[in-house]
């Protein structure tokens, strides 16, 4: 760094030093007189000027042919590449040079000057593998798939290149969808690389997306010894593989290698709901009632859900509703305030027709965080009581045009899925899904709220806001016919209502 400050100094020295001479030798009236062996020899200010650039172009070449002759004698002396190595000096130069210029380039994005100066490179530097690289980079950014995938093919050929070469096509494969071609190139750039955290996560997702979860756990494993991945994440998405693999084992008949995945993947992620509702219900299986009891017991207390409480139902199938909403006590009084214990508990008292104890239990929900379910509940819990089909109307029609409540939302693309999945059906992400409120539809459905006073009358969508009932109300009250014992709501089952909500 220091030898080359000096060259540059140097260098603008002297070319000041010329300047400044020439220009003194133009304004002067005489010349320069010159002796050489006695005899005189004189030049005008012009011919001295260009005496002195002939003397300087003389110069370069005797600098050149001493670093010839150099070269020549280290070749007498032994060093075969000697001679090579003095000619091909301003070639590497050049190159290195239309290569930096190509790199330069295709970070602006100028794929057209990339490929033109890396094609300058590879004449001047012979190396294609280094070349070829921004040519192929350079073509992907035109969107010259062919070539690009035909110049990744040539990095196969080099130790150095070919898991670049491997790592293109794979992204050359994906992009065309094809997967299978994808996962195989996939293991190879991770058998050459095993460190590389995008070939990683590439192959992690593809082995989901084929259910391989065996290789997948692998995979996970190597993220972890590699250190890309932080151990309570792995532990998590160990989980989820283990619950995936379990499912698939329940698919295929084999029930008990099931119930031992879905166990092992609850002891791996205690909060992970679909986990703990499967550990469950194997628990459920094997008479284990007691044990199921304490893991959805430990996954409520981690996050309400209504697939756990749905688990916890399963326990005792053959129970009434008033002995059901008595067990579910236990449950429902780990998080009492939670908006989910609320719902639920509302939902038992329906079920056990205790219509004012489901009041109770809902609150203020129905002012405070109204979603379709909550409004749909808190029909039938009017019809329970006898209010009029006003009323029942007015909850509904507010119910059809409410805000869904939480469901499985991806977080990378927030697709909805019906039911939990490990890999999502939109943009195959793994490990992507959470429970929470989709984001909201700026567009209204079919079935707005402009259509609702059409479809029930404006008086039916104010009424429940109607807090006493009215003489006309009282009288519909005693015209009505009692509830049935089924834990149904008149002519409208909860059910129904529920499916509203869904």
């Amino acid at each position: 760094m220091l030898w080359s400050l000096i060259k540059i100094v140097f260098f603008v020295a002297a070319v000041a030093a010329l300047t400044l001479g020439a220009g003194y030798l133009m304004e002067s009236t005489g010349g320069v007189m010159v002796t050489v062996a006695g005899t005189e020899y004189t030049f005008g200010p012009l011919q001295s000027v260009l005496a002195l650039i002939l003397l300087v172009v003389a110069l370069y070449i005797v600098f050149k042919l001493v670093s010839l002759l150099v070269a020549v004698l280290k070749f007498i002396n032994g060093d075969d590449t000697a001679i090579s190595r003095y000619f091909d000096r301003n070639r590497e130069k050049k190159g290195f040079e239309a290569l930096a210029d190509g790199m330069t380039a295709l970070a602006a994005g100028d794929g057209r000057l990339a490929q033109a100066k890396a094609q300058k490179a590879d004449r001047y530097l012979r190396r294609p593998e280094v070349t070829d690289l921004i040519v192929a980079q350079a073509a992907e950014l035109q969107g010259d798939r062919k070539k690009a995938e035909a110049t990744y093919k040539k990095l196969l050929a080099h130790d150095r290149t070919r898991f670049v070469g491997i790592r293109g096509i794979m992204h050359q494969r994906l992009a065309e969808g094809d997967t299978e071609t994808a996962l195989q190139l996939a293991e190879r750039a991770f058998a050459l690389k095993p460190k590389h955290e995008e070939v990683q996560d590439v192959l992690l997702r593809l082995q989901a997306g084929k259910h391989d979860w065996a290789g997948a756990r692998k995979t996970l494993n190597a993220k972890l010894k590699h250190g890309a991945l932080p151990r309570d994440v792995h532990r998590r998405r160990d989980a989820v593989l283990a619950l995936s693999e379990a499912k698939d084992v329940l698919d295929t008949g084999k029930t008990i290698e099931a119930r031992e995945a879905a166990i092992a993947a609850n002891k791996g992620s205690p909060d992970l709901v679909p986990a703990a509702a499967m550990a469950a219900r194997s628990m459920i299986a094997d008479g284990r009632k007691k044990n199921a009891t304490r893991i959805l017991k430990k996954a409520w207390e981690q996050e309400p859900h209504p697939d756990l409480a749905a688990a916890f139902a399963e326990i005792e199938p053959e129970e009434s509703p008033a002995d059901r909403l008595k067990r579910f006590r236990q449950l429902v009084s780990i998080k009492p305030d939670h908006r989910e214990t609320k719902l639920l508990n509302a939902e038992l008292h329906l079920a056990a027709e205790d219509f004012p104890g489901a009041r109770r239990a809902v609150g203020n929900l129905a002012e405070t965080d109204p979603d379709a379910r909550v409004l749909s509940i808190m029909a039938a819990i009017e019809r329970g009581e006898g209010a009029s089909d006003k009323v029942v109307r007015g909850w509904l029609a507010r119910a059809l045009t409410a805000p869904r409540g939480p469901a499985w939302v991806c977080d990378n693309c927030n697709n909805i899925h019906a039911e939990w999945t490990p890999v999502c059906t939109h943009c195959e992400a793994f490990d992507t899904l959470s429970w929470r409120r989709p984001p909201q539809a700026e567009v209204s459905g079919p079935v707005g709220a402009e259509m609702l006073p059409l479809l029930v009358g404006e008086d039916d969508i104010r009424a429940p806001a109607t807090t006493e009932p009215t003489t006309a109300d009282l009288e519909g009250r005693a015209e009505d016919p009692a509830p049935p014992a089924d834990g149904t709501s008149g002519d409208r089952p909860r059910d129904d209502s529920a499916r509203a909500s869904r």
